[in-house]
């Protein structure tokens, strides 16, 4: 059985609803759990990077639907960087897993026309934010910036690994410095994260 940090299982899981789940008999009754270890899977790791865009789609699902549950594959998701740029696309990855929303790889719908999941996944949107979560049903947004500089280096803690003079202590201790720094993003989301409806 694998193994991974025991702060993973402190996270608090994402709760969506997806209707095209419930329609093709995935589950019964549309509800569909994430976890941050779900997300490490998909990713294949677990990086401040991958941490902050968990975060964003928590936080920002949050805010775009309050009390209700978040409708998955009914929002729109704008990047303001190119794929390429930062880990960008990393991060439509990990959101692309939560909202269901997909460039121009997704399920693109039953012949009535719903279920369409294409084209609700954009980069390089003149934003003056990092994300921008819309609301189909409603039209509600919500912007999301994720500034993890304000608690944490890790390329500090990379190159301290990878630094040509970096001892065998170093090489040993780096993956559980590098997930403590991880670990540091999710203590101080409050700080990491900042919102704007």
């Amino acid at each position: 059985m694998s193994e991974y940090p025991e702060f993973f299982d402190t996270i608090e899981p994402i709760v969506v609803y997806d209707d095209l789940c419930r329609f093709l008999g995935a589950n019964r009754d549309g509800i569909l759990e994430f976890s941050y270890k779900d997300i490490v899977k998909t990713a294949g790791h677990s990086c401040a990077t991958v941490a902050g865009a968990y975060l964003m789609a928590q936080k920002g699902l949050k805010a775009l639907y309050g009390d209700e549950t978040p409708r998955r594959g009914e929002i729109k998701v704008e990047l303001r960087k190119a794929p390429r740029e930062e880990n960008t696309g990393v991060v439509g990855s990990v959101l692309s897993t939560i909202t269901g929303a997909t460039h121009d790889l997704g399920f693109g719908g039953i012949p009535t026309g719903k279920y369409n999941r294409r084209d609700l996944l954009i980069f390089e949107v003149p934003i003056d934010h990092d994300l921008r979560l819309t609301r189909l049903d409603t039209g509600k947004a919500v912007s999301v910036d994720y500034r993890p500089g304000k608690v944490v280096n890790p390329m500090a803690i990379l190159m301290s690994a990878i630094k040509p003079d970096a001892t065998e202590e170093d090489k040993e201790s780096f993956p559980r410095r590098f997930q403590e720094m991880v670990q540091t993003v999710f203590e101080h989301a409050d700080e990491v994260i900042e919102i704007y409806e």
